[in-house]
């Protein structure tokens, strides 16, 4: 007889492989990760990991994932995914392998509705009563269903309450300002009868139905894995963004967390806020810290209030949203705007002595330390002030090509610079020859898979209101097509050294080992392509600097050279005054 235990042995055995090749893929396409706080992982005892922000679709709950089974406590993650992600081909068997809760998204089920919908553009009007136009409302709708606008609104949804006929139904709550008096304007021109048969159908505005979806089975699941003491990761912005700061938190993981305790007296849930900082996530073989936060315990008279329901239930929600927050705002980078994260940065960068090297886990620190003391005092002159110096900078950096870290770098000697551009050219050409091989056979995966990922961070964009280019989903898409394409392509190279062997009657003996020969051999070549080109590029990102010695005037270089000295010591006077 197979007892529990042996039933979670294989799912668990299954975990743990799969983490093992998932780690070798991303440490593939990023050049570094490097975890922060992972021992304030409690080792015992039901956790939500609450990880913020989204910036790399499917990558995000892999690189979570796989640092959280490293650490000293290790744990593993079952991850909350939308019901519509586990019926993608490799994303959906990964996801069961990793023992994932799927969760049904009303919008992932909308439909278009008939007709259109407007309301009543006098002041006095029931906002909450919306009418249609060519509409068959009591067909389509039913109570608890949402009718949702077009992008141009924001996806705007209202929850049904009920159907007054096929022209008119009640939502629990109007529109927001800027949907309502558009929706007015429509109603307007219904009403005053500005149509005619040809552009009738025009009038109004369009909509979505979103279906009722009950949760119920969803939340059982949750709380069962919490009373046994597992772990869940959610992403509680939802989905993924590019955003500089982190969009409005969803209060799934407080109902969550305050469900289980109020459904299971001895469980005690503890949440662990997640901050996820990377340096171009987006690029191959970039960089990205993991930083843990220390575990939030849950009040139990919050737990008291959550179970009284109506309005102490969401004040209790609220409150431990509150907390989730403060957690997040610990462990995160959040700039109101990208003009500001490179103020921040360039600070950051000014603020470090050259010499000095330091830790990707010391960057985000600093960053988060800018970043704070920044928004507590920007109205100050001085802030100010310096802040449109900082501007002025990174302009004369731009306009030079230069970046900051390679300012020091240019040598004022120029036959100096000239020997040491002469010699670092037949490095990078020296690298560049032995990562060849490895490029040009790997080129067909890595062309489709770039342009695959711009063509679904289009899409992607295309469908939300908060991504800003859909950067978010570019490395994952370029993960997934690389892993798509690797096998058949590399077969292909098989079949091709095979048949060339026959071609020019290799010994058979010879032969039947190709294929083995060639399996061993390509990803070998690939790596080796990996790391030298890695190497290259590190060179080659030295030649700049030493070329713009000798092509821009030494004038230029001591001005920009002085600026650089005179911003540092302004901001070490700021920060020391402060």
């Amino acid at each position: 007889m197979l007892n529990s235990r042996n039933i979670l042995r294989p799912s668990n055995l299954a975990y743990d492989l799969s983490i093992v090749i998932l780690k070798l893929i991303i440490n593939l396409f990023f050049r570094e990760i490097r975890p922060r706080g992972s021992h304030k992982i409690p080792k015992k005892g039901p956790l939500i990991f609450v990880a913020a922000p989204h910036h790399n679709q499917f990558l995000d709950p892999v690189i979570l994932m796989s640092e959280v089974r490293a650490a000293e406590n290790a744990r593993r993650i079952s991850f909350l995914i939308a019901e519509k992600s586990m019926k993608r081909p490799f994303i959906g068997l990964m996801a069961k392998i990793m023992q994932s809760i799927p969760v049904t998204r009303a919008a992932d089920n909308a439909k278009d509705g008939t007709g259109t919908i407007y309301l009543k553009y006098t002041d006095n009007d029931d906002l909450t009563i919306i009418y249609g136009h060519l509409t068959i409302f009591t067909k389509e709708l039913k109570p608890k269903m949402q009718i949702m606008l077009p992008k141009q609104f924001g996806f705007a949804t209202v929850e049904i309450l009920e159907i007054l006929n096929d022209f008119q139904i009640k939502v629990k709550k109007p529109f927001n300002n800027k949907a309502s008096e558009i929706l007015k304007d429509e109603g307007s021109k219904i009403e005053n009868n500005q149509i005619d048969n040809q552009n009738s159908q025009k009038l109004g505005i369009s909509f979505k139905v979103l279906p009722y979806i009950d949760q119920t089975k969803m939340y059982s699941r949750v709380y069962e894995k919490l009373k046994n003491g597992g772990c869940l990761g959610i992403f509680p912005e939802g989905g993924s963004h590019d955003r500089t700061d982190l969009l409005p938190l969803k209060a799934g993981v407080s109902i969550m967390a305050l469900g289980a305790m109020s459904a299971n007296r001895n469980t005690i849930v503890q949440i662990v806020p997640v901050g996820l900082s990377y340096f171009h996530p987006h690029r191959f073989r970039s960089r990205a810290v993991v930083e843990f936060g220390s575990p939030i315990s849950i009040p139990q008279e919050l737990v008291r209030d959550f179970e009284k329901g109506n309005e102490e239930k969401k004040e209790a929600i609220g409150k431990l949203m509150e907390l989730v927050y403060d957690g997040l705002k610990s462990v995160t980078i959040q700039a109101p705007d990208y003009e500001t994260l490179q103020v921040i940065q360039a600070a950051r960068r000014l603020y470090k002595p050259p010499d000095r090297h330091v830790s990707l886990g010391t960057v985000v620190e600093l960053n988060k330390r800018f970043i704070t003391g920044y928004l507590k005092y920007q109205n100050e002159p001085k802030v100010k002030a310096l802040k449109l110096k900082v501007l002025e900078y990174n302009k004369s950096l731009g306009y030079l090509g230069l970046k900051d870290h390679q300012v020091d770098k240019v040598n004022k000697l120029w036959w100096k610079s000239l020997l040491l551009l002469f010699f670092r050219a037949g490095l990078v050409t020296g690298w560049g020859v032995l990562a060849l091989p490895g490029v040009v056979l790997n080129a067909p995966m890595f062309i489709c898979a770039s342009i695959v990922s711009r063509k679904k961070a289009k899409e992607a964009l295309a469908a939300s209101t908060v991504k800003i280019a859909g950067r978010d989903v570019l490395a994952t898409w370029k993960v997934l097509v690389s892993l798509g394409l690797a096998p058949p392509l590399y077969i292909t190279y098989v079949a091709i050294a095979i048949s060339l062997a026959l071609k020019y009657d290799i010994p058979r003996k010879y032969v039947v080992w190709t294929p083995l020969a060639m399996l061993v051999a390509l990803p070998s070549i690939g790596y080796s392509a990996l790391k030298f080109g890695e190497v290259g590029m590190d060179v080659y990102k030295s030649l700049r600097p030493l070329l713009l010695s000798l092509l821009i005037n030494q004038k230029q270089l001591d001005k920009i050279k002085r600026m650089r000295e005179e911003l540092q010591e302004e901001l070490h006077s700021v920060i020391e005054d402060e």
